[in-house]
């Protein structure tokens, strides 16, 4: 039996999810801006207590790695490793785009559709990437700018379930095509990873503390915040 802990803060909304190997525990979400670096650590603490889990008890601690939000992936990097260096144990990290495709993945299944995880990354631009229903990757993550029947050659042959708030951003642009389905309530959230975190463990695909880095995709420009975290 292994506890593993994950965060996943690359959008405005954060997350924190305890398994039991790929079982689920429990989970927190929250959906304020600018409070990851507020929350993340209250929030840790909270989910293990009501599990009633000791920290030391935890065998890994994963993180979603990118891309998504500059700002929420530095917070959470910098828990998870500070959680890994104070209680000794190794990280694991998984896309912040793979990791909303898997709350889809059974819905992909019984559709035979392809997942397009899709993160808001400002005005009509979004971070994302294609998988096949069993969540192998079929086109790798980009930033793209969602223009008139984007995709166009994509949906002319496969049905594709587009997610996030990125695809909540898009929905109209997307719409040209009935072989797009908008689900755009579908957020991230750390409750999608059992499954692939576990196998990640079991594989022992750990991370580098010293070395390891959030995949930002772009570059960091600062800009006058409205809302949001980024």
């Amino acid at each position: 039996m292994s506890y593993l802990l994950y965060i996943e803060s690359a959008t405005e909304i954060g997350s924190v999810a305890l398994f039991e190997n790929e079982k689920l525990l429990g989970c927190i979400d929250y959906r304020k801006a600018k409070t990851h670096s507020r929350l993340l650590t209250a929030m840790i603490k909270t989910l293990l207590q009501d599990m009633e889990v000791s920290p030391n008890s935890l065998d890994a601690i994963g993180v979603s790695k990118g891309p998504g939000s500059y700002t929420g992936l530095r917070v959470g990097v910098s828990t998870a490793k500070g959680l890994c260096m104070a209680l000794d144990k190794p990280l694991l990290s998984l896309g912040s785009l793979a990791t909303l495709g898997y709350g889809v993945q059974a819905i992909a299944q019984a559709m035979g559709a392809w997942i397009c995880p899709m993160i808001d990354a400002r005005r009509m631009e979004v971070y994302c990437a294609f998988f096949d229903e069993n969540m192998v990757e079929k086109i790798p993550t980009k930033a793209e700018i969602i223009g008139e029947k984007h995709f166009e050659e994509i949906l002319a042959k496969q049905k594709v379930l587009f997610v996030g708030d990125g695809a909540a951003k898009c929905a109209d642009t997307l719409a040209f095509s009935p072989n797009a389905i908008i689900l755009p309530h579908i957020l991230s959230s750390a409750q999608f990873v059992g499954n692939p975190l576990f196998q990640a463990f079991q594989n022992q695909a750990f991370e580098d503390l010293v070395s390891f880095e959030p995949f930002y995709l772009k570059n960091f420009v600062a800009t006058e915040q409205k809302k949001g975290i980024r």
